[in-house]
């Protein structure tokens, strides 16, 4: 039977590797940075971190190198409450970094080195833990079949299966059959759709999104906040008003704050707003796990900060 407070998170952990410049350099250029900053982030051990800092119970499974970033993240990701029993080393893999450039205006370029994120195979993945969930987060930064044979292994029991489109590729019709939910930014919707990012009519978007078996969507529009899709509404909520101070792992706040938000028993409209105040309170300090909220601290938050 499933748990519907419980969620499990199957994905990625990296070692971010952050440097600050007063602007992004262009191709070929040069620029002086800050000293670099070593964290704890990755997409799926964010959401896990931002779900479970907001009171979720949860479970990450997932694959970190037998060294020094490995330790600190899976330490990292303990210490906010996530279970981490199920986070494997796989023998001589180094663990997956990400290397993240953020500029002045909050802007960032980011590029991932896999490490043992890339050996995560669907074997490894706990068969009984996925089917007893009631929510799923599935990221793109494993490798695609171990994602399918999570989506499928949990839609067979009933669990609400959250597909975060990101980083974008094209993924197999059976995997989007499997999923109730999926979260992707206005970019990765025009690639998944063929239309264009900055198209506005949410109904074609509904329409092909239901030809792919996409029955359920939230759109993220960064400071312009979110668009909630589901076969019989369409939703535009706005994001609180902020001063960006850096928005990497911002959209994993998103998703993890609305995951925790349907385990919790919130309809998806409410879940997506509660998702939309966690990652603009994100965006408002600096790294991806070190500026999520915990719950009193959001509630305190949004009181000065509305939508």
């Amino acid at each position: 039977m499933n748990d519907s407070r419980t969620i499990v998170v199957v994905g990625s952990l990296n070692a971010d590797l952050t440097v600050r410049t007063p602007r992004l350099p262009q191709g070929g250029e040069t620029v002086p940075g800050s000293p670099l900053s070593v964290q704890p982030g990755g997409k799926s051990s964010n959401q896990a971190v931002a779900a479970a800092l907001l009171g979720a119970s949860v479970h990450l499974v997932g694959a970190v190198g037998s060294d020094a970033n490995g330790r600190m993240l899976v330490d990292a990701v303990k210490r906010t409450g996530v279970d981490v029993t199920h986070v494997m080393t796989p023998p001589e893999a180094i663990t997956g970094t990400a290397v993240i450039i953020v500029d002045d205006h909050a802007e960032n370029v980011i590029v991932i080195s896999a490490g043992a994120n890339g050996e995560l195979r669907p074997d490894h993945v706990p068969s009984e833990l996925v089917r007893e969930a009631g929510v799923v987060c599935l990221a793109l930064e494993v490798p695609l079949p171990t994602v399918t044979f999570s989506a499928v292994t949990a839609a067979a029991s009933g669990a609400e299966v959250i597909l975060n489109l990101s980083p974008y590729q094209p993924v197999p019709r059976e995997l989007l059959e499997a999923t109730s939910l999926v979260i992707l930014n206005e970019h990765e919707l025009a690639q998944l759709t063929g239309g264009s990012a900055d198209d506005d009519d949410w109904e074609r978007a509904r329409a092909v999104l239901a030809d792919m078996s996409v029955t359920r969507a939230v759109v993220t529009l960064g400071a312009a906040g979110c668009v909630v899709i589901e076969e019989d509404e369409i939703t535009r909520l706005p994001a609180p008003k902020i001063t960006a101070v850096d928005t990497t792992g911002s959209g994993d706040a998103f998703t993890g704050a609305l995951a925790a938000g349907l385990a919790s028993g919130m309809d998806l409209v409410a879940s997506a707003r509660f998702g939309g105040e966690a990652g603009a309170y994100a965006a408002t300090g600096q790294g991806a796990q070190t500026s999520y909220a915990t719950s009193d601290e959001l509630c305190a938050w949004t009181s000065t900060h509305p939508g």
